[in-house]
């Protein structure tokens, strides 16, 4: 089985949706395996955490965007990684990564360049979202990769809504997709190393 992290931190709810949108993708593919990371409020992962990572063929990064980057609970997260990176460890496994935040633009972009820069420096093999934008005048927040993310998943969640009502079903879906990508990619991988 190929085997799929997501580790991610949520601060109100948001983001951790946007998680089981993911994993929900990932597990569409058969012969991968999906094993998600909510990393706590007090930003201390548990020490098994760092074998699964070390067992995954893919590991893909989630935070919602805070003042434009990750937040303080991720990055936590990104420098206890240097012990992996040290032995390079996570080299050579496939990389990708969603954000979420409150309005249309946000920086959402910083936090995927974060998250990209992080799978460069373990060596890894980062896959974007593969997914056209829905950008014409008919075209709204149902609609699959109506944020125009290519690098990564994002999505919008309005500062007056909980997680019961963002991110809504366009976002939702987007991120579904990115993580069936992704685990796709990684099965075929492992499948191509293995011959």
């Amino acid at each position: 089985m190929t085997k799929i992290a997501i580790v991610y931190f949520s601060g109100y709810g948001h983001t951790a949706k946007q998680a089981d949108a993911v994993k929900e993708g990932a597990a569409r593919v058969n012969s991968a395996t999906v094993t998600a990371i909510q990393i706590p409020e007090n930003g201390e992962i548990a020490a098994d955490v760092w074998d699964t990572l070390a067992e995954a063929d893919a590991i893909i990064y989630g935070s919602p965007t805070y003042m434009g980057g990750p937040a303080w609970q991720f990055k936590k997260f990104a420098d206890e990684s240097s012990k992996p990176w040290f032995s390079s460890v996570w080299k050579d496994k496939i990389a990708g990564g969603f954000t979420n935040s409150a309005t249309v633009n946000g920086d959402k972009g910083a936090t995927i360049n974060y998250f990209f820069t992080l799978s460069q420096q373990h060596g890894q093999i980062w896959v974007g979202t593969g997914l056209m934008p829905a950008n014409q005048k008919q075209h709204g927040p149902d609609d699959v990769n109506w944020t125009g993310g290519f690098a990564g998943a994002l999505a919008i969640s309005p500062s007056d809504v909980g997680p019961e009502e963002g991110p809504r079903s366009g976002d939702l879906e987007t991120a579904r997709l990115y993580g069936e990508r992704i685990a796709q990619y990684a099965v075929k991988t492992k499948q191509a190393l293995a011959a």
